[in-house]
């Protein structure tokens, strides 16, 4: 048997009746998820599909999503998750890399334009109700082979499907259950979408611990009033989102220690966690543990972890992503920095938690994985310095790199200079190009504090450059700031900076 579902199993066993997914009303125990996901593998086994071949599982946040991972995981096949709100085209677009054998379609879309066949919501509830549930456990996915395969934005060309196998996923589980002291007890907010590996932080390391899995779905997230009361009536004690999630929450009146004491710990993935954002959080709960961590997909979702607390805030303007995880090794190609002292340049790790790479894709899998000494180290794109006790600090992509009349500017580094200003509540620079597509200039989009958004804008204007001027070079102020109420927000919850370079290049 799968060493991921033994664990879930031997959770299961242990305590049955223990919900483990509650969206508002709709709640689920630890049996259900056993018993359903047996019916699944059987009915997955009986079709002998090719071994091995992936299954593109296609839906929500429902609890028969999990159903359906488990099921294809014990039958013998790694699962694509799939959000339902993707483009049609998306599925095109997957299918033609990943060659499926299957699609498990938990939706009511019934054409997907792709030949590869596919077991219905309808025929997928005949399975769940059936009394099946005998299959070969010896079949199942095996340590080194693919566990979940999730593809990337593909925002520019084809996407890449990056493959997780089940020794990264069991590496990632015990290093979180350890490190942020899982419990039986946790009742984890699980927002992020199957298909962002976010998710992945509450579900495996969840599932193999016991928690309550609560589930704050698409719909919800959707609508302001709906997501205020969901999380306001909530009782989970366990935070985990992008940073702009949360910082959305907190907009909510009641959304503070006072309302919400059970509310205890914070984690935070998926894009930088603000000096900002992180000192509103702990005035709201200063009781609470606040965990910023940082990795990449094809470093299964996390590998860095440290401890903001006030001390931290005090120490830090732009704040630190953690400490690697001791059992990974890193290399830093770049140099030292003449301010800092610190080596500083593109992070590239390696260790068990690395993929083996993009599936059937080997020029974009030999450009990102490089062999260096007999060991795999992933190239990871992201620009990083690193104190002697190891702490590293985040310096923004590699992409998000322009030059603009002769200096190379980092666009995230200027949003944290930005970011901590007393009027700015989110920014995301962009650069606006020319005809030679050149970088003419940096456009600093903002959403002001509330207590500022109805000031005059140049006045506003004058003093956000003026204070910058204090604190960094002339070249690194933006040519114009652009205020705006909201900046847009990927179905992954973060600050879509793609598509915003693309509004101003209009």
């Amino acid at each position: 048997m799968n060493k991921i579902i033994e664990n879930i199993t031997t959770t299961a066993l242990q305590n049955p009746e223990k919900i483990c997914y509650q969206n508002g009303e709709e709640t689920h125990t630890y049996q259900e998820l056993l018993q359903k996901s047996d019916q699944v593998a059987s009915f997955l086994q009986d079709k002998f599909l090719p071994a091995k071949s992936p299954l593109v599982i296609f839906g929500e946040q429902q609890f028969e999503m999990l159903v359906l991972f488990l099921g294809s995981i014990k039958a013998g096949h790694p699962y694509i998750p799939v959000d339902d709100a993707s483009d049609p085209s998306r599925v095109i677009q997957i299918n033609g890399v990943a060659k499926p054998s299957l699609i498990l379609n938990w939706s009511n879309i019934t054409d997907f334009g792709v030949e590869t066949p596919q077991a219905t919501k309808t025929e997928l509830q005949q399975v769940l109700s059936s009394d099946n549930n005998i299959y070969d456990s010896n079949k199942s996915v095996g340590l080194d082979d693919d566990f979940y395969i999730i593809f990337t934005s593909g925002t520019t060309g084809t996407p890449k499907g990056v493959q997780i196998s089940t020794n990264n996923i069991l590496d990632f589980a015990h290093w979180a259950q350890e490190k942020f002291d899982y419990t039986d007890q946790m009742k984890m907010l699980l927002q992020a979408p199957f298909s962002f590996d976010l998710s992945v932080f509450d579900i495996y390391p969840g599932l193999m611990s016991g928690v309550t899995l609560n589930v704050v779905d698409k719909d919800t997230t959707k609508n302001f009033g709906k997501l205020q009361q969901a999380i306001l009536k909530s009782d989970f004690n366990t935070w985990v989102s992008t940073p702009s999630f949360f910082e959305m929450c907190l907009l909510f009146r009641g959304f503070d220690e006072e309302h919400l004491p059970q509310l205890n710990k914070f984690m935070f993935c998926g894009e930088e966690l603000t000096h900002a954002t992180a000192q509103k959080l702990l005035k709201k709960f200063p009781s609470a543990k606040v965990y910023n961590t940082y990795g990449p997909t094809e470093n299964t979702v996390a590998i860095t972890s440290v401890l903001i607390d006030q001390a931290a805030l005090d120490k830090y303007d732009r704040l630190p992503i953690g400490y690697l995880k001791s059992n990974m090794e890193h290399k830093i190609l770049g140099s030292v920095d003449s301010k800092t002292g610190m080596m500083t340049g593109e992070l590239l790790v390696s260790g068990p938690d690395v993929s083996k790479g993009y599936l059937n894709n080997p020029v974009q899998t030999q450009k990102a994985f490089e062999n260096i000494d007999g060991k795999i180290f992933y190239h990871t794109g992201d620009m990083v310095s690193e104190a002697e006790d190891g702490l590293l600090y985040y310096h923004g992509r590699t992409d998000f790199q322009i030059k603009m009349h002769g200096y190379r500017i980092e666009l995230e580094e200027v949003d944290s200079l930005l970011g901590n200003l007393k009027q700015v509540k989110q920014s995301c620079t962009v650069p606006l190009y020319n005809k030679k597509k050149q970088v003419n200039k940096m456009i600093a989009c903002i959403v002001l504090e509330d207590e500022y958004s109805n000031l005059d804008t140049n006045d506003l204007t004058d003093t956000i450059k003026n204070s910058l001027k204090e604190t960094t070079m002339e070249y690194m102020i933006p040519n114009v700031l652009k205020f705006v109420k909201q900046l847009p927000i990927s179905k992954n919850g973060k600050i879509d900076r793609k598509t915003l370079i693309g509004e101003i290049n209009e």
